[in-house]
């Protein structure tokens, strides 16, 4: 996490470059030691001749991967709501000010174009998406390069997302933008400290039976596998009751949920519907009035950049693991 006093000398090299001081022939002098330089993103190898300059990111989780590792100065600006985030909470808050908040609806072509883009960061599901033909696809036809969010990756099943552990999946995009960029110092920083972090956690004496619920009435719309949600409840010591679902985020049945009878119901807060409203119908809801959770009303909300593949993990993983020690034996 980052300081105000690393900010502000981020700021000031920032303001150097400005000026035309010495630094930026001894950045390119580095950078054409460092490039091309070759990543694997979702099964692709993707090559990059330069540093990016103008990235363009969508949503808080893929904003904050980047912020995380002081590369606010190589971004263009951000496409995310204004009710995502609670951004003035994070170490990294500085960096959101030096980055232009570019939309507060959905990531489109114009909006990277009008940016002059030159990387788009985002997932599939997290901005790309066939049916509104914002696709990496597209952007290359453009002449703009783009980078899948790894815990979005399709696994080749249809739309099927998901083809490695959730937490691997961060470590893996910290560890490409490290090399991407040229900080691989950082990243490997930042990789030793969230795994040294979630190592600490103490391990619980049982594991509590967890439900994800993110949305949906008719269904649920919950966590599998292979979404960040699943190992962050692992981790924490709990069991994620639709872990056995070989997808990321997923519609499920209510006749599941009741059969599995979870302990806890994490709610995934976001815009809308809100998490008091989430709150509301799932405790007056006939078909789960007898499921434990509702019964003690054991009901643990969680920010929804908390429950996705982002920097705030580690700390999502220590809170939940609190509150999950504290759930006594059935």
């Amino acid at each position: 996490m980052r300081t105000k006093a690393v900010a502000a000398t981020a700021l000031l090299a920032l303001g150097l470059v400005g000026c035309g001081a010495e630094i930026a022939p001894k950045e390119a002098a580095t950078a054409s030691a460092h490039y091309p330089v070759t990543v694997d993103n979702c099964g692709e190898k993707l090559t990059f001749a330069q540093k990016p300059a103008r990235v363009v990111t969508n949503d808080v989780n893929i904003t904050e991967l980047m912020l995380s590792l002081g590369l606010a100065d190589r971004m263009a600006g951000y496409v995310m709501p204004d009710d995502k985030g609670k951004i003035d909470q994070v170490a990294w808050k500085d960096g959101y000010q030096q980055a232009t908040w570019l939309s507060k609806k959905i990531l489109t072509k114009e909006i990277a174009l009008d940016a002059k883009a030159d990387l788009v960061f985002a997932g599939w599901h997290y901005g790309f998406d066939e049916g509104s033909g914002v696709t990496p696809q597209a952007f290359r036809a453009l002449g703009v390069d783009s980078y899948v969010l790894s815990e979005s990756c399709r696994s080749g099943k249809g739309t099927e997302r998901g083809v490695m552990d959730p937490l691997e999946a961060l470590y893996t995009d910290l560890a490409n933008l490290g090399e991407i960029f040229d900080v691989k110092d950082r990243s490997d920083r930042l990789i030793a400290d969230f795994k040294a972090r979630i190592a600490a956690v103490p391990p619980a004496e049982r594991r509590p039976s967890v439900f994800l619920y993110d949305s949906g009435q008719d269904k649920p719309y919950t966590a599998g596998k292979f979404a960040a949600a699943n190992e962050i409840i692992a981790k924490a010591g709990g069991t994620n009751i639709m872990g056995d679902l070989a997808d990321s985020w997923v519609t499920a049945g209510w006749e599941s949920v009741v059969r599995r009878d979870p302990e806890v119901i994490v709610i995934n807060d976001y815009a809308t519907p809100k998490a008091e409203e989430k709150r509301k119908f799932l405790t007056s809801f006939p078909p789960l009035a007898d499921v434990a959770a509702v019964r003690n009303g054991r009901i643990f909300v969680m920010d929804y950049v908390d429950l996705v593949e982002s920097p705030r993990n580690p700390a999502a993983i220590s809170a939940l693991a609190a509150y999950l020690r504290t759930v006594p034996a059935p």
